[in-house]
């Protein structure tokens, strides 16, 4: 073992350089699929390549592992040669630490569904922790260590003024070299620029007070606002613990009376439809549930109040020919099914209010579909008509690649 690890560390310094740059190709390609993989506009135009971009991103995580390996290899040597620079080593520590960190949470996230929500949950947010800390340092790291900047011409201003006597060299004496000048512009951008976001992320990951409050800036206007029961507030849930995080591939609408209507039709005996003043007037029920995205992330103890599906069918009356039930979103675009039977299940709401508000449109309301035994994309957003078909149905990010089946792990399945 020990004459394997001396060829190994043999000319150790060359290998260190190849192990940099291998890494700083991995880290940039998962930078960019990764924020590729979260954006809206993306995630419309990949569409099914949506999927194989994911599968892309987890080889190239797991890829990272040869570095960090090979490196721990070399390490025992080069940590001899660091003896008396402190600040490289706090920066190799730094680096092994933020792509160990990458490497266990992009796993955990990779295999959620056998994780379990509360383990993914953690996951995702020490993930976006370590990208919120690692990319800016990275990327300052990497523009100011260009090679120009570290060739003493071009960065020394040389003081005639210090000559010992006439006809003496020169000495360079550095007053601000463009290096120290690039340093400081650079990190204060990264700092400007990325600061209030990470401020902004940071305070809704956490909680902190009024970071999250979505209702304050809702854009729907249609009066009157609902009326909550008793049990809604204040919330029999105690209230949601965690932060949504807003996905879309559109727009997010805002409606007003005038744009709003709600449709039950199709294979029905009645078809159904209602405006705003209306549908708050039908009787409706509360439940307490949580809230999975397929993504990783969980929001805990949500109270709803919404009218269940199941009563609104029986309202309209389902034809006998009817084999699944169709949603469409108020964005005009997002549509989503289920069978009779899961539309059925007794937790499967069309919610209007949240913790004892009327849902904002960011969140999907001002009525979305909530489904607590499968994942979040099941639960279609600004919903405004249902209809019963004789046919299969296979919704939007189905046809892009997701499981049609979305149950939960532990779901209670019909």
């Amino acid at each position: 073992m020990k004459k394997i690890l001396t060829g190994i560390r043999k000319g150790y310094g060359k290998k260190l350089v190849s192990i940099h740059l291998w890494n700083a190709w991995l880290v940039l390609i998962l930078a960019v699929s990764g924020l590729m993989l979260v954006g809206g506009f993306w995630r419309e135009l990949l569409g099914e390549g949506r999927v194989w971009l994911k599968w892309a991103h987890i080889v190239f995580g797991l890829a990272l592992l040869i570095p960090v390996v090979y490196y721990l290899l070399l390490a025992a040597k080069h940590w001899k040669r660091l003896k008396g620079k402190p600040a490289q080593k706090a920066n190799v520590l730094f680096v092994l630490t933020l792509l160990t960190g990458w490497l266990i949470s992009g796993v955990v996230l990779w295999q959620f569904r056998l994780a379990g929500p509360r383990a993914a949950n953690t996951a995702l947010f020490i993930h976006d922790l370590l990208t919120w800390v690692g990319l800016p340092v990275i990327i300052y790291h990497s523009i100011t260590r260009v090679k120009w900047l570290k060739e003493p011409k071009k960065r020394t201003i040389v003081a005639e003024a210090g000559r010992a006597q006439p006809g003496a060299p020169s000495e360079a004496q550095p007053m601000y070299s463009r290096r120290g000048f690039i340093k400081v512009a650079v990190g204060a951008g990264l700092a400007v620029t990325l600061g209030p976001t990470f401020v902004r992320w940071i305070g809704k990951s956490l909680q902190f007070p009024g970071a999250a409050d979505y209702a304050a800036t809702n854009a729907n206007a249609l009066i009157p606002d609902p009326v909550p029961l008793p049990e809604s507030a204040p919330p029999i849930g105690g209230g949601a613990e965690g932060s949504f995080r807003v996905y879309t591939v559109t727009a997010i609408p805002a409606f007003d009376n005038s744009n709003w209507s709600f449709t039950i039709d199709g294979l029905v005996d009645k078809k159904l439809s209602w405006n705003w003043e209306e549908f708050v007037k039908l009787q409706r029920e509360v439940q307490v549930s949580d809230f999975h995205c397929v993504t990783g992330w969980s929001v805990y103890k949500n109270t709803w109040e919404g009218l269940p599906l199941s009563k609104l069918l029986d309202m309209a009356g389902v034809q006998p020919g009817a084999v699944m039930v169709k949603f469409y979103s108020g964005d005009g675009v997002y549509t989503d099914s289920l069978t009779l039977d899961q539309a059925r299940m007794d937790d499967i709401m069309v919610a209007v209010m949240h913790d004892g508000k009327p849902i904002p449109n960011q969140l999907g309301g001002p009525v979305r579909l909530v489904t607590p035994q499968m994942y979040a994309y099941k639960s279609v957003k600004w919903l405004n008509r249902i209809e019963l078909i004789n046919e299969d149905y296979v919704g939007y990010w189905e046809q892009r690649g997701y499981d049609k089946d979305a149950w939960l792990p532990g779901a209670k399945r019909v």
